[in-house]
């Protein structure tokens, strides 16, 4: 039986809406559960990066890899996970910190290199970024101390070095690029 491990696939994606939902959208159908998902703008004008942190194993994920290719807006994707990746995520965390525990809470902040971001009378909210491992650490050390709330952004990830970064390349990426969404080549309704 194949084994199952967490792939980082990276896309570049048109910057338009309704690509988002048309990505999830295929990972349901596919019966697949997505980790976490961040996307964000790039260096290349009209171009979002979405990273999409999956379970699987190496045939599904790449029978998955190969469908989300097929989506129109989708000009790009590749799988990094055996490209050695740095991956990030941050969370904010706000957690109670009477006055007794401030100084602790604060102590082990500067451990984690994270910061605090805003202060209230009975509140801290700490900005970190890590590693899921890092993240879970703090999360579970402030735990005695009452999380009020938390939001993490999701992984993302570049691969090392000279790796080969995800650009357009070719004048046959550049034309997929191009070509008209269903949306555009529908006729508008006459409302």
């Amino acid at each position: 039986m194949p084994s199952s491990q967490k792939h980082i696939l990276v896309a570049l994606v048109e910057d338009k809406p309704g690509v988002l939902n048309r990505v999830a959208s295929l990972f349901r159908r596919r019966n697949f559960n997505i980790d976490s998902i961040a996307v964000g703008h790039t260096e290349q004008p009209k171009l979002s990066r979405m990273t999409i942190i999956v379970e699987g194993d190496d045939a599904k994920v790449e029978q998955v890899r190969k469908q989300l290719d097929k989506v129109i807006e989708v000009v790009k994707i590749v799988d990094i996970t055996d490209e050695d990746p740095v991956a990030r995520e941050l969370a904010l965390i706000k957690v109670k910190a009477s006055p007794a525990y401030r100084s602790e809470i604060i102590q082990l902040v500067d451990i984690f290199r994270a910061n605090i971001v805003d202060v209230s009378a009975d509140t801290l909210m700490i900005e970190v970024t890590g590693d899921e491992e890092k993240l879970d650490s703090l999360l579970s050390l402030l735990q005695s101390f009452g999380i009020k709330e938390v939001s993490r952004t999701g992984r993302i990830a570049l691969a090392r070095g000279g790796a080969k970064p995800l650009k357009l390349e070719d004048d046959r990426t550049i034309k997929k690029l191009r070509k008209p969404s269903r949306s555009e080549t529908e006729t508008p309704p006459d409302w």
